[in-house]
């Protein structure tokens, strides 16, 4: 979500479009949400088939990472380009059903931690688990629209849009895994059946009511971002062989980031010159207050609140301070921190910029600072030198991104164009087959049959398959 938030604000902020500088909080506020789902997908695995000198798990390995990528980067298109394309009023519609979910999901995690659902790692034990999946959620978001419509009589745009991508998820699971048994990393969990199942509900949503623009981003997004999961992966393993000991997986992680980064702003820059002007005319003045809380606040705490733990295991916080656990004192100071902004919000002191730019520009540095600051907390506790691969780099970026925001571009002229989604689909599968292939030989080149190593080895088929138990001085078949 974290990134989500800063490349799609970073976007509107370079956009050079006035009407896009005065949605910086929803195009936060969507595109942290759009790049949340694929979070849920296990993929740890299938890079380690990657790395086993199997030849045919290696392929299935970087055909996978492929597929994985693209479910993680399409909602993130489409999510990222809605509120450059939407009118303010079907924009609006959309949060009423998204906080109905956002509710749904807060009972749900509290009923399950009264009830000690274990969410670790004996989550296979809990009566609840059905192929280590978020069914869960999916089933309480579909309870929570219609206790929504219900309350109001009306079902409207955003309880639709919950429904495609809640029915999508259930065909895709049902149908893939239960089904047809096609597991993609077993034992593992099979949420990219369910996600795959998602991006086609949502892509159904916006085909019927003609949103070629939006279709053609999560095509993008996606393409580009399967080609980042696979290729970033290949790069690792080049790298590899250069012998220097470091956190390769961070180096991965980063790099796939960055590669979703080109992906967005290669989305945005091309919306930004084929859309037409957006309005305002009927903006429900409460949704921007909201998304910039959800930016600053909600989505900080989801991630800073694993601090505590980090300092406690560091033991440079003791696990309860006055009889009051540690995690209670850093949860009361968010409700603090919420009361302030919202006091803020609501006053508008001196310091708040008049321009939509100006605001755009605050809180986008607030929020990457937050973030920044609040990372290398966690952190610092346990510092070592391979930790400059990711706090280093991570500072690096934003100080790169502090310059960057500071120097919006000269307004876009527009011209409307039609977007070619069968041209576009056809280039992203062409890519998908290169990208999976060239890898594979590529890395098979490197290795041969030798595994690299930095990871598990994981074999997808024959004897030391997902049934066996292989270790290093097992022979490949």
């Amino acid at each position: 979500m974290i990134p989500g938030a800063l490349a799609a604000m970073t976007a509107a902020l370079l956009s050079g479009r006035e009407d896009w500088y005065r949605r910086i909080p929803l195009f936060g506020f969507f595109g942290a949400l759009g790049w949340s789902f694929g979070g849920s997908i296990s993929y740890m695995q299938v890079i380690s088939y990657t790395h086993s000198g199997h030849s045919p798990s290696v392929l299935y390995g970087f055909a996978c990472l492929f597929v994985i990528g693209f479910l993680w980067a399409a909602t993130a298109g489409a999510a990222t380009a809605m509120p450059a394309i939407f009118s303010r009023e079907r924009l609006d519609e959309l949060f009423p059903a998204i906080i109905a979910v956002f509710v749904g999901w807060t009972v749900q995690d509290i009923g399950l931690a009264w009830l000690a659902f274990d969410d670790s790692a004996f989550r296979h034990e809990n009566p609840l688990y059905w192929y280590d999946t978020d069914w869960v959620g999916v089933t309480v978001a579909v309870v929570s629209i219609i206790t929504l419509a219900a309350i109001r009589r009306k079902w409207d745009e955003g309880c639709w849009l919950v429904f495609y991508m809640a029915v999508g998820w259930w065909i895709g699971f049902l149908l893939l895994v239960n089904i047809l048994g096609l597991r993609m990393t077993p034992p593992r969990g099979d949420s990219w059946a369910g996600v795959l199942g998602m991006v086609g509900g949502l892509s159904v949503f916006f085909w019927k009511r003609g949103e070629r623009e939006i279709l053609w981003a999560t095509l993008c997004a996606g393409f580009w971002g399967g080609f980042g999961f696979a290729f970033a992966t290949l790069l690792k393993l080049i790298e590899v062989k250069s012998g220097w000991n470091t956190n390769w997986h961070s180096v991965l992680e980063q790099t796939y980031g960055f590669i979703n980064g080109l992906g967005i702003a290669l989305v945005m820059w091309t919306l930004r010159s084929r859309v037409p002007a957006v309005n305002e005319n009927r903006a429900r003045p409460w949704i921007n207050k909201f998304a910039i809380v959800f930016v600053l606040l909600i989505v900080t705490y989801l991630n800073l609140q694993k601090n505590p733990n980090d300092w406690i295991k560091a033991k440079t916080v003791p696990a309860a301070l006055y009889s009051i656990p540690a995690q209670v004192w850093f949860a009361g100071a968010y409700v603090l921190l919420l009361a302030a902004f919202l006091w803020i919000i609501k006053t508008r002191p001196a310091f708040i910029p008049q321009t939509a730019l100006g605001r755009g520009q605050l809180l986008l540095l607030i929020f990457l600072w937050w973030m920044t600051i609040g990372n290398f907390e966690r952190a610092v506790v346990n510092f070592a030198p391979q930790r400059l691969i990711t706090e280093g780099v991570i500072f690096l970026n934003a100080i790169i991104l502090t310059f960057l925001i500071v120097q919006p571009l000269a307004p876009a002229g527009i011209q409307a164009q039609p977007f070619n989604l069968a041209r576009t689909a056809a280039l992203g599968i062409a890519v998908m087959l290169l990208t999976s292939i060239g890898s594979w030989g590529i890395e098979r080149a490197i290795y041969g049959d030798t595994f690299a190593g930095h990871g598990n080895l994981h074999v997808r088929f024959g004897p030391n398959g997902p049934s066996a138990a292989p270790t290093p001085g097992n022979p490949h078949p």
